[in-house]
């Protein structure tokens, strides 16, 4: 090292020196003296002995070729440090995340229409929706499952739309389909495109026949069709065996259900109150599965002497119908923990229905003076009291749930004011 205790500072020397070719060092090696000879020429001077106390003068040479290896590795190790950055800044989210958030951006200025038309349109990219998603992957964990799924759902609403857009029927990857109160009329037959449909939910449309490509839709799960204008149901329906909730209420003209939904074996949940039914339907009672019924402000006037063959029933809500009596087969339903009945016709019922501390038996009195002025009212605004009483059942049933015990009875009571 020549002198230099420190070999750090020996290095640091050395990163100072210029860089030089292989002609230049040639050139630098015939110049410079050996060590050796140096030494012996100093030795000469003094008279072929090295006085006492005279320093001989030490000069290092090195070879500068390896010099020049030292700084070319450096060279390198400093190269790859610049590469495994430039590739580390590509493969941050940084950019991605802000591209993403312009969209977002953008998107706040555009209206409905053009947000579906450009979420088709980066759809049909070749590098997808990964890259350049409308509703973008941020790194929120809480918000990227509800923007996923925002993806797969087709939602309108509003009188405005009086039939569907041309770009619905190549989104065949939609999972949901949702049509409020709309002035679309119909379910097109192309709904058997979409085989990743879970849900169709179509309620205030004025549908007045559903298709029977319906029936193809083999991952369907939940089906609404209420306060519509049906007067049958498609016994292709049945083929949607995986079929778990569905809502038929209030169709008014609704009076029988094709035995073909007998095969609806995964059915948990059915409302069909608010129609024209005048006996449960025996479809119905080969739904093995079924939790929920509800077949309340129909035309029943008794119960099939069978009905215990629902024995997964936990719920069943007969209340606003004309039956007077309730048979005995009713408490041979070992699963039945609610079960809803217009108190003020009932004559005749089983002890174990009231006795058993198991089941919530609620009798509802209803207000003669509303059933009046029902009848009077136009279908629209009966179909908004319909609804609102359900809402009203739901809320008054959850309560319900969280008590030990249930009411004996409870009244309804209504209140108007004439100005």
């Amino acid at each position: 090292m020549g002198g230099y205790k420190n070999p750090l500072t020996f290095l640091r020397r050395l990163r100072r020196l210029p860089r030089f070719s292989s002609a230049n060092i040639s050139e630098l090696r015939a110049r410079v003296p050996s060590r050796e000879s140096v030494t012996t020429e100093l030795s000469y001077y003094a008279g072929g002995s090295i006085m006492k106390g005279q320093r001989v003068l030490d000069i290092p040479v090195y070879d500068l070729s390896l010099i020049r290896n030292l700084w070319e590795v450096r060279v390198k190790k400093y190269r790859q440090r610049q590469k495994k950055e430039k590739e580390r800044i590509e493969k941050s989210a940084l950019a991605r995340i802000n591209l993403q958030w312009q969209y977002r951006i953008e998107c706040k200025t555009m209206r409905a229409t053009e947000i579906c038309e450009l979420q088709h349109y980066l759809e049909k990219r070749s590098d997808g929706i990964s890259s350049h998603r409308l509703y973008p992957d941020v790194s929120f964990e809480t918000g990227e499952a509800e923007i996923e799924e925002k993806r797969y759902i087709f939602e309108i609403t509003g009188e405005k739309w009086t039939e569907l857009p041309d770009y619905i029927r190549e989104m065949t990857y939609l999972r949901e389909w949702h049509m409020r109160g709309t002035g679309i009329h119909r379910i097109p037959a192309y709904i058997e495109e979409f085989q990743e449909l879970r849900v169709i939910e179509v309620p205030r449309n004025g549908i007045e026949e559903l298709p029977v490509e319906l029936g193809k839709l083999v991952n369907l799960r939940e089906l609404n069709v209420s306060y519509n204008k049906l007067s049958h149901v498609p016994p292709q329906l049945g083929d949607c065996e995986n079929l778990e909730k569905m809502e038929l209420m209030s169709n008014l003209d609704l009076k029988e259900l094709p035995f073909e939904l007998s095969n609806l074996k995964k059915l948990k949940y059915l409302d069909i109150s608010s129609n024209k039914f005048h006996s449960i339907p025996i479809c119905v009672l080969r739904m093995s599965s079924l939790q929920w019924l509800d077949i309340s402000n129909n035309l029943l006037t008794e119960l099939p002497q069978d009905v215990n063959r629902l024995e997964e029933l936990t719920s069943l809500f007969l209340h606003k119908n004309k039956i007077t009596y309730l048979p005995m087969s009713l408490a041979d339903i070992p699963t039945l923990k609610m079960l809803v009945v217009s108190g003020d016709q009932i004559v005749c019922l089983p002890s174990r229905l009231c006795e058993d501390p198991a089941i919530k038996f609620i009798r509802l009195f209803d207000n003669p003076v509303e059933a009046k002025e029902g009848e009077k009212e136009k279908h629209e605004e009966q179909n908004k009291l319909d609804e609102y009483e359900k809402e009203f059942m739901q809320a008054y049933l959850e309560t319900i749930k969280e008590r030990d015990t249930a009411p004996t009875y409870t009244t309804k009571v209504s209140l108007s004011c004439l100005l």
